[in-house]
This record gives C-alpha cells, structure tokens and sequence, in this order.
C-alpha cells in the first residue's frame, strides 16, 4: 500500500528482459531498504529483489510489462520511488495499490501560472472510475482531478510537483500508468451486484453491511 507521495527519483541503470518478463537495476540513493519489501515504480508494485551499490534490483512479470508503461522502459530512464507505507504514517496522499489499471496518455499541456494544467487520456472503461475532485495515480503521483470529459481529465501540477516529479517533462503522447481509486472500484462493484438497485438511494451504511463490506 502507497500514498501517491514519491520520495525518490532513480534512475534506471539496465533492464534484462526474457520470456518471463523483466528484471531492472534501479539506482536510488534510500537508507536501509530491505529484500522482499514492496516499492512502487512509476506507480507499479514491485519486490526488492536484491541490493546493490546505491540501487536495488527488482522484476516485472510479462503480465505487468502488457500492462505498464515498464513494457517500454530502457536504461537512464528516471523512475518515480516510493517505498510502502508503514504503519503509523502520514497519509498525504490518497490509497494508492501499486496496481496500474492502465496506460494512458497526455493529450495537452498548458501554462497557469507557475503551475501546469495537464490532460490526459485514458481507456473508456476507467472513466466510470474518474471524478471532479477525486484523487488518481499517474505514474504513482497521487493528483487531484479538476474536471472530467468521458475518458478524459484535468489535473493541475503545481510547482512542488514539477520539481519533485518528472511529470512535468513529458510530451503529448507520453504513455503514463493510470490507477483509479480503490475505493471507486468497490463501489462500482458493489453496485454491480445482483439484487442492487442503484435508484434506490445511493451508497449506504445499511447497503454497505447487507453486502458484507461493513
């Protein structure tokens, strides 16, 4: 489990790839990472496979490079970082898995003042997951949406996360790795369910403990 907040830019120092999937040599400058803990890399969850000289190694399954914008990346690449939240943490951000929905993709880019407004694009089966206000992952950065057109959304960065982050370096047609909210998810299911009736008032404490969440 993440936060959305990264913590690390690194860099991608080699990828091996085969018929299984991949295996990335990150290099990242943090303190006492430990073998088997979770790591999110541009928003996908990951294993520290091993520990190296100021990095660590990690593997993807062919599943996840299908999946990701991993499929495509290459060596000197940077990568946002953020290790798993831990018990007792700040939540600055929103819920965020490490499980990527999709790849999407910038469509403009416009100045506000010393912020950017961005929108982005993503498959018309995750729009139902997007609201004005709600929070998203692009790359494992948790943003605010500010409005919603079917598939596609606005988020502003502001300057903090310019620098922070390298969403701000990308171009139109960029690929980016999109995870919708969590708890959007559960709803939407729930709501699916048989013997739901979506007009009969919406989500409920009384709905949510009939259907076992609660």
């Amino acid at each position: 489990m993440f936060t959305g907040l990264v913590t690390h830019l690194g860099e991608i120092r080699s990828v091996t790839r085969d018929t299984g999937g991949a295996r990335f040599d990150i290099a990242a400058d943090f303190d006492a990472l430990a073998l088997g803990e979770s790591i999110a890399v541009d928003g996908c969850c990951l294993t520290v496979a091993a520990l190296a000289g100021g990095g660590f190694r990690c593997e993807a399954s062919a599943e996840t490079l299908a999946r990701t914008t991993l499929g495509d990346a290459k060596a000197a690449q940077r990568v946002h970082l953020e290790r798993a939240l831990a018990l007792g943490d700040r939540l600055g951000g929103h819920i965020v898995t490490g499980h990527v929905d999709a790849v999407g993709r910038l469509l403009a880019k416009r100045p506000l003042g010393d912020a950017v407004e961005v929108t982005y694009e993503v498959p018309e089966a995750l729009a139902p997951f997007i609201a004005p206000k709600g929070s998203i992952a692009v790359d494992g950065v948790s943003l605010t949406v500010n409005r919603v057109d079917g598939p596609r959304f606005d988020v502003v960065l502001v300057p903090y996360t310019r620098s922070a982050t390298h969403l701000d370096r990308h171009l139109p047609e960029a690929a980016v790795n999109i995870e919708t909210d969590v708890l959007a998810k559960y709803v939407a299911r729930l709501l699916a369910k048989p013997g739901v009736d979506p007009t009969s008032g919406g989500v409920t404490l009384d709905l949510l403990a009939r259907q076992g969440y609660v």
